[in-house]
């Protein structure tokens, strides 16, 4: 009996991550609904599961907070970081692995100090000069992954 309960239990944390993956869940009574017809989840049981997967709540760009799975959550970065990289760069590209930043000269060590609070997905590591910063990506999607959001920051 205990397996079976520890087997719906993983499948349920299972059909959590992939609703949150692929929808917009505000809050836990939505995720409750979503899962009531699947495995007769109750609010108790699903706070539970959110607690357990610690899952968190990120502010959305349309102003409304969402659930997101910590390995998947956006990167956060305060206002005074923000406006950091917002007034360092001047152009961001890729080659290969590596993002190549261009800032204002004298700005590439507080923009990268910044771009590492950021927590980027894969992000290895920065080097800043005086006016260039590259950034170490994983891999070439990474380095893309990673230009977009930069970009978008900018």
């Amino acid at each position: 009996m205990k397996e079976n309960v520890k087997e719906l239990k993983e499948m349920r944390k299972v059909r959590i991550r992939e609703i949150i993956e692929n929808e917009v869940i505000t809050t836990q009574q939505d995720l409750v609904e979503r899962l009531k017809k699947e495995f007769g989840a109750t609010q108790a049981t699903i706070s539970r599961d959110i607690r357990e997967m610690k899952l968190t709540k990120v502010q959305t760009d349309e102003g409304f907070q969402k659930y997101v799975i910590p390995s998947t959550r956006e990167p956060l970065i305060d206002k005074k970081k923000l406006e950091i990289i917002r007034t360092a760069i001047v152009s961001v590209d890729t080659a290969v692995n590596l993002i190549v930043i261009k800032t204002h000269p004298g700005m590439a060590m507080a923009c990268a100090a910044a771009l590492d609070a950021m927590e980027i997905k894969n992000l290895v590591g920065c080097i800043a000069g005086d006016d260039t910063i590259m950034c170490a990506m994983k891999s070439e999607r990474d380095a893309i992954e990673g230009l977009t959001l930069i970009q978008s920051k900018i």
